[in-house]
C-alpha cells in the first residue's frame, strides 16, 4: 500500500505489514503507537481503517464502529471503509442505520469499488430488512442475491442465499416456499470441500431434520438428525479448540495489558516523587506536606492493589478447583468411551449387530454428555467475563421450547421415555432467545438423566398472576432431598458432589441456568420429594 512512501514512519510499516499477515492483535498495537505520534491526514486514516479491520475480525464491534467513523471521506479506500462501518452496525443491531450506509453503497451503481463484493452487498442489505420485519423488501434482496450467486461459482455463497430467503420463508410460516430451497442448500452443501463444508452440511442437515418432522416424516427427520450428529463430531475438536485458544489469548492480552498500566503508573510515581524533591529542596514545609500526601497515597494505593490481589486469588482459586473437577469428568467420560470401544471391536468381530447397536447408542451418550459439559464450561467463562451476547426480546414459548426439544426427543425414545409437551401458543415471554434455551438444554439433560426407563418427562406452564410465566419441566425420577434442594437453590453453589458415589460433580449446569435466569429477571424453584420425582420450575418475565 503506502509502506515505501512513508518508510520513516516505522510504526505505520509494521501496523501494514501484520495487517497483510492478519495478526490483528499487533496490528492494534503498532497502529495505535503511529497514531499517538505525528502523522498526516492519510497515515491516519490507514491507521483506523487497519484498527476497524482488526477490531471487526476480532468481533470487537463496537470498537470497529468507532474506528470507521474516524476515517475521513478523503481516503481512498472510504466506500470499504463505510461498508465495513455498516456490517458493524449490523452486528451490534443497529439495523436501521446499517441500512442506510449499505444503501448509500448500493446507489453507487457501476462505480461500487471492486474490493466491495455486490452479492455480499445485497445480502448483508437484505438482512437489515428480515431484522426490520420488512419482509417484502427482504425478499426481493435475497432473490437477487441467489440470482447473482447463481451466476457464479462460490458454492459456499449460493448455499447461504438459499439457506437465508428459506429462513426468510420459515419465519413467516410459509413452510411450502422455505422448504424448496431448504432442499437446494443441503445439495449445494455437499459439494462444499474442507471444514466450511462440513458446517455447512450439518446446518443443512439440521434444516432438513426439522423440514420432515414438520411434514411428520419422522423416519426421514432422524436420518438428518444423524447425519447432523456425526458432522458435528468431526468439528467439535477443532472447534473446543479454537475457542479454549481464544479465551487463552484474550486472558493473555488482559494480563500484559495491567502489567504495562502498572509500570506506567508505578514510573510516574517515581517521576512525581522526584520532581517534589527537586521543587521543595528550598521549601522545607511544603516538603513536609508533601512527603505527607504522597505518604497517604502510596498507602491508599497498596490497600486498593492488596484488596484487588485477595480478590484475584480467590478467583484463581475457583478456577483452578472448577478446572481440575472438570478435567476429572473428561477424564472419566474417555476411560468410558475407552472401554465402550473396546466393547464394539468385540461385538463386530463376533458380527453380534444387537450389541454393537448398543454401544453405538451408549458412545453418543458419553459424547454427548462430555460435549455438554464443554459447553457449560465455555458459556459460564462468557457469563463471567461478561463477553457473551444478551439480548432479550419477546419471544414465543412454543416455538423457544420446541427449538430445544427436537434434539433430545430421539434420546428419550431410546430410553422409552414419555414425552408431553403442552405450552399453550398464546404464551409470549420476554427473554433472550440463545440463553432460555441453554437453560432449558441443562434442565431437560437432567431430567432425562434422572428419568428410569419407561419414565415420563413433560414440560408445561402455571396459570400464574404475578406477570411471570411458569414454565415447569417435570419428571418422574428419583427425586432428591430438602437439604439437596436448599443447597442447589442456594446462590453460591458452584462445586459440589453427586450422591450415591456417582463421582465427582461441577454444578456448573445448575450454577450457569441460575445466573441465566436471574440475568433475564426471572427466578427459579424447585419441588421434589425423594423417589416421587422433581419439578423445575423457571419463572419468566410474560411479554407485554
Amino acid at each position: 500500500m503506502k509502506s515505501k512512501e512513508y518508510k520513516e514512519n516505522t510504526n505505520f510499516v509494521k501496523a501494514q505489514y501484520y495487517y497483510r499477515q492478519k495478526k490483528w492483535n499487533s496490528v492494534l498495537f503498532y497502529a495505535m503507537k503511529q497514531l499517538n505520534g505525528n502523522t498526516n491526514q492519510e497515515i491516519a486514516d490507514y491507521c483506523h481503517f487497519f484498527r476497524g479491520f482488526a477490531f471487526m475480525h476480532l468481533h470487537l464491534y463496537k470498537q470497529a464502529k468507532e474506528e470507521f467513523n474516524l476515517v475521513s471521506n478523503k481516503f481512498q479506500f472510504y466506500e470499504l471503509s463505510q461498508y465495513k462501518l455498516g456490517q458493524a452496525m449490523t452486528e451490534l443491531r443497529e439495523f436501521k442505520e446499517s441500512l442506510a450506509i449499505l444503501k448509500e453503497i448500493e446507489n453507487l451503481g457501476d462505480k461500487i469499488p471492486a474490493s466491495i463484493d455486490v452479492i455480499n452487498l445485497t445480502v448483508d442489505i437484505g438482512l437489515c430488512y428480515l431484522f426490520l420485519k420488512e419482509f417484502e423488501k427482504s425478499e426481493d434482496y435475497f432473490l437477487r442475491s441467489i440470482a447473482l450467486a447463481e451466476r457464479g461459482t462460490n458454492l459456499k455463497m449460493l448455499f447461504s442465499c438459499y439457506n437465508d430467503i428459506a429462513n426468510l420463508y420459515y419465519e413467516q410460516y410459509l413452510d411450502a416456499k422455505a422448504i424448496p430451497y431448504f432442499e437446494k442448500a443441503y445439495q449445494i452443501a455437499k459439494r462444499i470441500d474442507g471444514g466450511i463444508g462440513i458446517s455447512s452440511r450439518e446446518t443443512a442437515a439440521q434444516n432438513m431434520a426439522v423440514v420432515e418432522e414438520n411434514r411428520f416424516n419422522y423416519k426421514a427427520a432422524l436420518k438428518y438428525l444423524k447425519e447432523r450428529y456425526k458432522l458435528k463430531d468431526s468439528m467439535n475438536n477443532q472447534n473446543k479448540i479454537w475457542e479454549t485458544a481464544q479465551i487463552e489469548k484474550k486472558f493473555a492480552i488482559k494480563q500484559k495489558q495491567k502489567q504495562l498500566d502498572l509500570l506506567a503508573a508505578e514510573k510516574q510515581l517515581r517521576e512525581t516523587e522526584r520532581n517534589s524533591l527537586l521543587f521543595s529542596s528550598g521549601l522545607l514545609v511544603m516538603l513536609l506536606g508533601t512527603g505527607v500526601y504522597f505518604y497517604r497515597q502510596k498507602v491508599k494505593t497498596n490497600k486498593i492493589i492488596l484488596e484487588q490481589k485477595a480478590v484475584l486469588d480467590d478467583l484463581n482459586a475457583t478456577k483452578d478447583k472448577l478446572f481440575s473437577i472438570v478435567s476429572h469428568d473428561l477424564r472419566s467420560s474417555v476411560n468410558a468411551l475407552k472401554s465402550s470401544n473396546s466393547k464394539l471391536q468385540n461385538s463386530l468381530a463376533t458380527k453380534n449387530y444387537e450389541a454393537l447397536d448398543t454401544q453405538l447408542i451408549t458412545n453418543n451418550a458419553i459424547a454427548t454428555g462430555a460435549y455438554n459439559l464443554l459447553d457449560n464450561l465455555l458459556n459460564w467463562a462468557l457469563l463471567q467475563t461478561q463477553q457473551s451476547f444478551f439480548y432479550q426480546e419477546s419471544g414465543h414459548l412454543q416455538t423457544l421450547v420446541k427449538h430445544v426439544t427436537f434434539n433430545y426427543e430421539p434420546i428419550m425414545l431410546n430410553k422409552s421415555i414419555t414425552f408431553k409437551q403442552l405450552i399453550p401458543a398464546s404464551v409470549f415471554v420476554f427473554v433472550d432467545g440463545d440463553s432460555f434455551k441453554i437453560i432449558l438444554r441443562n434442565l431437560l439433560d437432567n431430567a432425562i438423566k434422572f428419568c428410569p426407563e419407561n419414565g415420563n418427562v413433560s414440560i408445561y406452564t402455571r396459570a400464574t398472576e404475578d406477570g411471570f410465566s411458569h414454565l415447569v419441566i417435570e419428571d418422574t425420577g428419583t427425586g432428591m432431598t430438602e437439604s439437596k434442594r436448599q443447597e442447589l437453590l442456594a446462590p453460591t453453589v458452584l462445586l459440589s458432589k453427586k450422591g450415591k458415589e456417582e463421582g465427582v460433580g461441577t454444578g456448573l449446569g445448575m450454577q450457569l441456568c441460575k445466573s441465566l435466569i436471574q440475568k433475564n429477571g426471572g427466578q427459579f424453584d424447585i419441588e421434589t420429594k425423594l423417589n416421587q420425582g422433581t419439578k423445575m420450575i423457571v419463572m419468566l418475565p410474560i411479554a407485554k
